[in-house]
């Protein structure tokens, strides 16, 4: 008995020993060895992935993921990776999120008001930041918008993280009687198809109640090839939504004549949910048509923007959120904007982009899918101007 004892006590014991070899054998398998970059700093809202940061890993990453670059100060990251020898291991590294982008000042080398203007000077420049919702934004130098005359003056901006922006500046205070004559020369829509109609070009027109009444079937004729149409909008921040008066009637008319549609709102969205109800207000409104091409989400209150306080990510996140919206409800939509706004301010969405630039040959150079080319348009079958626009095919 006591040898039979003795012999199952040596099992044990050497079970025991070759599972400690065997952990021992693992853990040495299981060599972590990874080289970070000398610079673990990565700037706000920043694609970046794990892989950005690490110079050197003794095997691959399992799930390459972006990090969150949302939030300003040290973040960390764990991620596993399989090693040389097929091991599965851990490993996390901390980074740091920065702001280093300084605000941006909508402004030129001159600014004009008209004498005895009542507007806030400071609050009428457009000054706004990537990250902070709200920069110290204000105007170094003297001056008198109850005097004409032209005054040198500095625009400085300054964020959360400290980076500031500066314009040197002319403000012109004008009498009131100096006006000016707006350009009268019109663009014609045969000539634009003349010169952009190919086979991967689609040539129309987008509309609204300043168009006034349209015959349909004088501009199908007329070669147009869609129809981006508004739908309404809301009457300012928080304002109630309106249809626009010739909405149904345009839509009505558009598909009689089998010309595609699209669709544009007219947002002051200060927040996403804001940006969700307009969506949903859209949804309502078209459940009894087919709509062919993407709805656009169009904020152009830029005069206004200081006064929303919000930042250029929250203000496409707004964007995003309506569009999204829309998304979840089955339609393809897409952000309106000209191409200085689009370049300055938008940051980057996953949606379709309609550019506006009037001009002969746009210089943007990100993607596209209509370009509105100009806003003095004359076809027939509408006696007012008209935007004329041109659509990219694949």
């Amino acid at each position: 008995m006591k040898k039979k004892l003795t012999i199952i006590l040596s099992i044990i014991l050497l079970i025991i020993a070759i599972t400690i070899i065997i952990i021992i054998r693992q853990r040495s398998l299981a060599k972590v060895e990874i080289v970070l970059n000398d610079n673990l700093e990565v700037e706000f809202n920043e694609k970046r992935k794990i892989s950005s940061f690490i110079k050197k890993i003794n095997g691959k990453i399992i799930s390459d993921k972006n990090v969150n670059t949302l939030k300003l100060g040290d973040n960390s990251i764990k991620f596993s990776y399989i090693n040389d020898n097929n091991i599965k291991v851990s490993y996390s590294f901390n980074y740091k999120v920065v702001d280093k982008t300084p605000p941006v000042i909508w402004l030129n080398s001159r600014y004009s008001i008209p004498v005895g203007s009542t507007d806030d000077l400071t609050n009428s420049i457009m000054c706004g930041d990537n990250y902070d919702s709200n920069p110290k934004c204000y105007i170094e130098g003297d001056y008198n918008i109850n005097e004409p005359g032209e005054y040198n003056l500095v625009y400085k901006a300054i964020d959360s993280s400290n980076n500031t922006s500066t314009v040197n500046f002319t403000l012109n205070v004008y009498e009131k009687s100096k006006t000016r004559t707006g350009n009268k020369t019109k663009t014609s829509f045969s000539n634009i198809v003349e010169e952009h109609k190919t086979s991967k070009t689609k040539i129309g027109i987008d509309v609204s109640k300043w168009q006034k009444d349209i015959d349909f079937q004088k501009i199908k004729d007329a070669g147009v090839e869609f129809v981006i149409i508004r739908i309404g909008g809301t009457r300012g921040i928080g304002g109630e939504h309106f249809i626009d008066e010739k909405f149904q009637k345009n839509i009505e008319e558009a598909k009689k004549y089998n010309i595609p549609v699209g669709l544009y709102f007219y947002s002051y969205a200060n927040s996403k949910k804001q940006g969700i109800k307009d969506a949903k207000w859209i949804i309502k409104q078209i459940k009894d048509y087919d709509i062919d091409l993407p709805i656009a989400y169009d904020w152009e209150d830029w005069p206004n923007f200081n006064n929303y306080n919000v930042s250029f990510y929250e203000l496409t996140e707004i964007a995003n959120a309506f569009m999204n919206e829309l998304k979840k409800a089955g339609y393809d939509s897409m952000l309106y904007s000209s191409k200085n706004y689009l370049e300055n301010i938008w940051l980057e969405t996953k949606y379709k982009t309609w550019l506006a630039h009037y001009t002969e040959k746009t210089n943007y150079t990100k993607d596209y899918y209509l370009w509105q080319l100009c806003e003095n348009g004359e076809i027939d079958g509408i006696d007012e101007n008209v935007d004329i626009d041109i659509m990219y095919l694949k």
